[in-house]
């Protein structure tokens, strides 16, 4: 069962790797044994987070990566290869919450600011990597989606916080599981496998934030676990959907949520 969950070997790029749940993600990966590529813009944070993961006995590498620039994107993932030799797992953490609006306050400027990284990043570093990992007829793309990729944003959850889900995450989250779907069916034909993880509400990321206490009440309340998640939530799903373990599992949307979309 251990060699099931093992990722001894494995060379696993984690995007967005040194922030909320990219550290966890990136943790969780090292620690089951895989060397962990941390990228972000932020070249100098995700080196510093590498070296922590060192000086624990693990094996990472922090190398910057803009997912806006296509060429930032390409020799990214030409230098993994090169250093490396291949590419394992892929995990599509990263996230721009710029230009993030409600639909009657956007402009074309801020939906495209948006767009550029959490869409056209997204699929330009899916096919860089791909192109990698078809002729080693191997291969784990996983997807960061949300809860609002599975359900519709429940408004009334935030109270008078001034707290909102912007039009731009509904709609960049449900993409994403879609785009899982289509390349778990397009690329299993290469032993490529593709699979969501969406995680609900995270809790260092409000629970000590000022003027949020009516969210945060609100929130617990209606999620069965009656909590948000914590760190260690998201560290057993990435590494089950990583490793053999899940071998026969593609195109999936795995939640992560407490029970709030069970309701």
């Amino acid at each position: 069962m251990k060699d099931l969950f093992s990722l001894d070997g494995k060379i696993a790029i984690v995007t967005g790797g040194a922030g909320f749940f990219g550290t966890p993600i990136s943790w969780a990966l090292a620690e089951a044994g895989a060397r962990v590529i941390i990228a972000s813009r932020d070249g100098e944070k995700c080196r510093k987070f590498a070296a922590t993961l060192q000086d624990n006995g693990l094996l990472a590498d922090g190398i910057a990566l803009d997912l806006e620039d296509e060429r930032s994107i390409r020799a990214f993932v030409a230098e993994v290869k090169n250093r490396f030799g291949r590419i394992d797992v892929l995990v599509n953490n990263a996230v721009s919450r710029e230009g993030f609006k409600n639909l009657e306050d956007i402009d074309k400027a801020s939906w495209e600011k948006a767009q550029r990284i959490n869409s056209t990043g997204l699929v330009l570093i899916t096919q860089a990597v791909l192109e990698v990992m078809r002729p080693q007829k191997s291969g784990n793309i996983i997807n960061i989606s949300s809860i609002q990729g599975a359900v519709g944003p429940h408004f009334p959850v935030y109270g008078n916080t001034g707290m909102t889900s912007p039009v731009n995450y509904t709609y960049d989250k449900w993409g994403m599981v879609g785009f899982t779907k289509w390349l778990a069916n397009y690329y299993g034909k290469d032993n490529i496998r593709a699979n969501c993880i969406s995680p609900g509400g995270y809790g260092p990321g409000v629970e000590q934030m000022s003027g949020k206490e009516e969210f945060v009440e609100n929130y617990k309340r209606l999620t069965p676990l009656g909590r948000f998640a914590d760190d260690n939530d998201i560290k057993g799903p990435v590494v089950f959907m990583a490793s053999d373990a899940s071998a026969f599992v593609t195109g999936h949307n795995l939640l992560v949520d407490g029970g709030w979309t069970s309701w």
